[in-house]
């Protein structure tokens, strides 16, 4: 998965003594794109000599470490883009560019998730006051009512429905995202994972399930989630009745005729690699 980099290391707690400096890599974010320079399957991000800044200035944070680096995110708007340099979709380098090497592609995830978050915190959503910067911990403060926000993690869950040897697959309706999936949906207000489970595979799919059992979990950055893998039995009537709203496919398959994604970034892919390979 996205996350599986060893002998890498994320280290994601805040230093409030780290500082940049002219070679330090900086990450520039705009929606879900970010400031890279891509030469085959490698990207490079820029520096803070490339992108022309000052050591420290005043919206260069530091975000994480990857090994031994640390890695810095710019939040404010960069006067022009340095040459070689694009805005990249993680899509683009999810889907259609080269294998990327997968330490990378985890922190440019994370790096969006961040970016994300400091892009929707400028202003407090409390009293609507400017946010200012932690020096102390990873937060927004506002210092006129006190309000902190921290970094937005929703849960979500993906589900391996099973049926005997068939698994429940899907394809999401009106999304770029052509491959084959599995249920999933995000967790209500005041609700369990487990209900969440049981709920989203009703409202996709029409059907029941019980036994459910937790698998494992993945950060996903690029939707700001935590996904929580589980497995469950059809409870039941096996008859799908698809929410074609949300999907345009949802069919049982076999461990012989089921289509593993692209990659192996997903979740739920392992969840279908693991249903391929005799579970």
């Amino acid at each position: 998965m996205i996350q599986d980099i060893y002998p890498h290391r994320l280290y994601n707690e805040y230093r409030p003594l780290a500082y940049a400096n002219a070679l330090s890599p900086v990450f520039s974010v705009k929606e879900n794109s970010v400031l890279l320079r891509v030469d085959g399957s490698k990207v490079f991000i820029p520096s803070v000599s490339d992108l022309g800044l000052l050591e420290k200035d005043p919206n260069l944070s530091y975000l994480f470490a990857l090994d031994d680096n640390e890695y810095f995110i710019y939040r404010g708007e960069l006067m022009s883009v340095p040459a070689g340099f694009e805005y990249v979709n993680f899509r683009t380098i999810r889907h259609t560019m080269p294998p990327v090497d997968k330490s990378m592609t985890f922190i440019i995830s994370t790096a969006l998730h961040v970016g994300d978050w400091y892009s929707k915190t400028r202003f407090c959503g409390r009293c609507g006051s400017k946010m200012a910067h932690s020096h102390t911990e990873r937060a927004m403060i506002c210092e006129k009512c006190g309000n902190i926000v921290y970094p937005r993690i929703m849960p979500a869950v993906i589900v391996g429905v099973l049926n005997g040897n068939k698994m429940l697959v899907t394809k999401y309706a009106n999304r770029p995202f052509t491959e084959y999936a599995l249920v999933a949906g995000f967790t209500e207000i005041g609700e369990t994972l487990e209900q969440t489970v049981e709920r989203e595979v009703m409202e996709e799919t029409g059907l029941k399930v019980k036994n459910i059992r937790y698998y494992k979990s993945q950060p996903w950055g690029v939707a700001d989630d935590i996904l929580s893998g589980f497995f469950c039995d059809v409870d039941g009537d096996d008859t799908i009745t698809m929410d074609t709203g949300e999907l345009k496919l949802a069919e049982w398959v076999t461990p012989e005729t089921i289509t593993l994604q692209s990659n192996d970034m997903s979740l739920t892919n392992e969840m279908m690699a693991l249903f391929k390979g005799g579970l």
